[in-house]
């Protein structure tokens, strides 16, 4: 009996994926006794030609979200993870190239990074080792990101990092703005500026023709102008900061065509201290976490156009 594909009423499938999300993939090598870790969280999205799927359950063209979580771990193990832009290369295209119903790939990855402890000589000889290089821990709350998509002839390579705290104490003012009769805040002429920057970031490698990106240096350099930015700039507003932070970021890496960035204002209000008899010299804050103002903005270089959608790094 042959199935029902399509329902009689005039209803229409529109956009559509599915896969495996939030993969931990742990990777260990092995330089000898020294060690090196990647950890990832992989997310894979598959589509394609899936109507049949949702409109009669036919799983003919369905490639099993069982089997793409297998083959993140498998992969880890066959080719590795030098990146983690390399290794959702590397899936992507496995993915697209091998599942003829399947057209385009998405994989999102987090990065947590681990740095190694230093140990003392005393603590190393007792264990019997010149030098411990197997002991880790994890680097603040900055997660790195990728995200890869291939459609079986074109990628799009989106970057960047989320949770990353940074605080100006100084070097920071807010004035001279608009006023109504609701506005209560008094003008600033120095105030900390501190935020927890969420950043992607759109690379113009984009075909196999194109030599690919050093994406463990991109990634450390773009981070370092990013912040240099920050802490170079003497702020008249976030938005000014945050346009500073893409400008660098354009200016210094001729790989990247598109930054964005959205970020939490994170106020410290000067507490009032007279109540106490004590006077309060910019050296007291209140550190609020809510309500705050969320600055966002795209930075691009001149001729290109946006494409990073404007929701991936908002609330």
């Amino acid at each position: 009996m042959a199935l029902n594909s399509r329902p009689a009423h005039p209803v229409i499938l529109g956009q559509n994926q599915y896969g495996k999300a939030e993969n931990r993939v742990v990777k260990i090598t092995r330089d000898g006794a020294t060690h090196h870790i990647k950890d990832l969280n992989v997310s894979v999205a598959l589509s394609g030609d899936m109507d049949e799927v949702h409109y009669s359950g036919s799983n003919a063209n369905v490639l099993p979200t069982d089997t793409t979580k297998n083959t993140v771990f498998a992969f880890a193990k066959e080719y590795g993870i030098e990146s983690a832009e390399q290794f959702g290369i590397h899936l992507a295209r496995h993915f697209v190239t091998s599942q003829e119903p399947i057209h385009r790939a998405r994989i999102r990855i987090e990065e947590y990074t681990w740095e190694r402890i230093a140990t003392s000589d005393a603590n190393s000889k007792f264990i019997g080792a010149d030098e411990v290089k197997h002991s880790f821990v994890r680097q603040g709350q900055e997660t790195r990101l990728t995200q890869i998509t291939y459609d079986g002839s074109s990628w799009e390579v989106v970057s960047g990092l989320k949770d990353l705290v940074v605080m100006n104490s100084t070097n920071s003012e807010f004035w001279g703005f608009v006023k109504d009769k609701y506005t209560t805040l008094p003008e600033a002429y120095d105030r900390i500026l501190a935020t927890q920057v969420s950043g992607r970031w759109r690379f113009n490698w984009n075909d196999d023709e194109q030599k690919m990106p050093n994406w463990e240096k991109s990634y450390e350099q773009t981070r370092k102008h990013m912040l240099q930015a920050f802490a170079e700039t003497y702020s008249l507003s976030l938005q000014q900061t945050l346009y500073q932070m893409g400008s660098r970021i354009i200016n210094h890496r001729s790989e990247i065509d598109e930054v964005r960035f959205s970020l939490p204002n994170k106020h410290h209000f000067l507490v009032d201290l007279e109540p106490f008899g004590l006077k309060n010299d910019n050296e007291v804050y209140f550190a609020a976490d809510r309500p705050y103002g969320l600055i966002e903005a795209t930075i691009l270089r001149d001729g290109c156009e946006a494409r990073i959608p404007t929701d991936l790094t908002n609330l």
